[in-house]
């Protein structure tokens, strides 16, 4: 088996081997749901980070109890197999103030799913992002870490939180490795299988991950390169963690060569800076990064970043996806056209729902897009 169909089969199973053998040794398995939740800490604590996916879920019959059919359905899907008993390895889970659809997946959670005194805890994130959100958000991280050794009985020390800190920087300088290496005029990795790296990274001790993804680098470096495609393609909207639907873009000549996802660039791309305090070095990492529209006071920024991807990877055309009912990122969609219009970019607004359903439609209107990119 080589490094990328590995990594593959580690981003495609729920319960995979590899926290099946985390479990095995006695060690505990928290789950989060967001990329603004600090892994660092979790880890600090030997505890497995571990990023809540309902992968390959197609109804949502037992969810739709306790949630409308206007909450987003990764919420309603995350719920069902909680609800069918998929996340019993789990010891805790970890929830952010992210939307209001998440915040009432938390509600149903603590009063429906918890099961023997199961760590459940939410992480109160501000929507700005100012000096003075990012000196709450580091007591909130301080609570967190306080909560979390407290039910656990561990302790969390600044050298060991150092050292996960330097582990975390270590897989966000190898992903950019791997991002770099797709700014080539013939990569050697279409954009399905680079989300498939990245997904493994929510899903696997991080000392494995890291030791896997060197060796990915290494191979990828003496791979055959992607010769023909028809346009260079950036991702970019809500949660996205399905590699089938860029898989379809892909067969249809397509190459997403990057992207603005939580699943993608959005989470490894700014490292963490040392120094003394470490809690306030999380928080400003945190806050500072390439941020989810959640955050009402960072547009410009955004969209700065996303002109930086263009330039950087010649990006020819954008796909802004989001899952129906996502209010954030609805709201972001009219800003981003509007801003890209302007700087001539061609964009595609798809609204889909989490599982793949019916494919003709993405396929023609995919098909379309591209014809218009190459007039």
């Amino acid at each position: 088996m080589s490094t990328l169909e590995e990594l593959t089969n580690i981003s495609s199973i729920v319960f995979n081997p590899a926290i099946k053998g985390w479990k095995e040794e006695g060690k505990k398995v928290a789950g989060f749901f967001c990329t603004y939740v600090p892994e660092e800490i979790i880890y600090a604590a030997g505890i497995l980070p571990y990023r809540v996916r309902p992968v390959g879920c197609t109804e949502t019959m037992s969810a739709d109890v306790y949630l409308h059919r206007i909450n987003c359905s990764f919420v309603r899907s995350c719920l069902e197999y909680a609800l069918a008993g998929k996340y019993e390895f789990l010891d805790g889970v970890v929830f952010e103030n992210g939307c209001d659809h998440s915040r009432r997946l938390y509600d149903v959670w603590r009063e429906k799913v918890n099961h023997d005194h199961q760590f459940v805890y939410l992480l109160q994130v501000p929507h700005k992002v100012t000096d003075e959100s990012i000196a709450f958000f580091r007591d909130e991280i301080a609570k967190f870490r306080d909560n979390l050794e407290k039910h656990f009985g561990v302790e969390i020390t600044e050298s060991r939180l150092r050292n996960a800190i330097g582990v975390y920087n270590e897989t966000r300088g190898l992903l950019k490795r791997l991002y770099d290496l797709r700014q080539r005029a013939k990569p050697p990795i279409a954009g399905a299988e680079c989300l498939n790296v990245v997904l493994a990274a929510t899903a696997v001790p991080r000392d494995r991950y890291n030791q896997l993804l060197t060796r990915l680098l290494e191979e990828l470096e003496q791979r055959e390169e992607i010769p023909d495609y028809k346009a260079r393609l950036m991702i970019v909207g809500s949660l996205y963690d399905d590699p089938a639907y860029t898989e379809i873009i892909e067969e249809l000549g397509g190459l997403v060569v990057t992207d603005g996802l939580c699943f993608g660039s959005r989470y490894f791309w700014e490292p963490v800076e040392g120094g003394a305090d470490l809690l306030g070095a999380l928080s400003k990492s945190y806050m500072s990064r390439p941020s989810c529209p959640r955050m009402t006071n960072t547009a410009p920024q955004r969209l700065d970043f996303v002109k930086e991807m263009i330039e950087r990877f010649r990006v020819d055309g954008i796909i802004l996806q989001r899952i129906r009912y996502c209010d954030v990122w609805g709201g972001e969609l009219f800003h981003l056209r509007n801003k890209l219009g302007e700087l001539g970019i061609p964009m595609l607004a798809l609204e889909r729902e989490y599982a793949l359903g019916s494919t003709e439609q993405l396929r023609t209107r995919v098909e379309a897009f591209l014809e218009t990119i190459g007039r």
